[in-house]
């Protein structure tokens, strides 16, 4: 599977991209380490690398949503919650075996990479184009 930043997950907003690029490296990392069998411990430290990076990524995103007047702030913030306990039971599923298995990064790609790349082209695009017309209109 391929995991990188392209023009199809370009919001617009050069903050939101740029995090969204570094967020994607970190998943690229990360499913690289399991992939090379590298271990229970170093997947377990990627992923917390990650869950790190994506909570302050996810608070960012939400607070410039607060200062916009986002009107779909709730929604986006429960979207960001579902991927937080994923992250949180991959890690739990990771600190239970002896570390991963063909199984876990196929839920990986599935569950964090398939997801993100989803909510990217659908939740924050439509984020980085509310504040465009809102822009516009000003």
């Amino acid at each position: 599977m391929i995991i990188e930043f392209d023009e199809n997950l370009v919001t617009g907003n050069d903050t939101i991209d740029t995090q969204h690029k570094e967020l994607i490296d970190r998943i690229r990392q990360f499913v690289t380490s399991c992939e090379n069998g590298e271990g229970q411990l170093k997947a377990v430290k990627m992923l917390e690398y990650l869950a790190e990076y994506t909570e302050f990524h996810f608070g960012q995103e939400e607070d410039l949503q607060e200062s916009v007047g986002y009107p779909e702030l709730k929604q986006h913030q429960e979207k960001h919650g579902e991927f937080k306990k994923t992250l949180a039971e991959l890690h739990e599923f990771l600190e239970d075996s002896e570390g991963p298995t063909e199984e876990f990064v196929r839920q990986v790609e599935r569950n964090v990479v398939d997801w993100l790349f989803n909510h990217i082209k659908t939740f924050d695009r439509s984020v980085a184009e509310y504040i465009f017309m809102r822009e516009s209109l000003a």
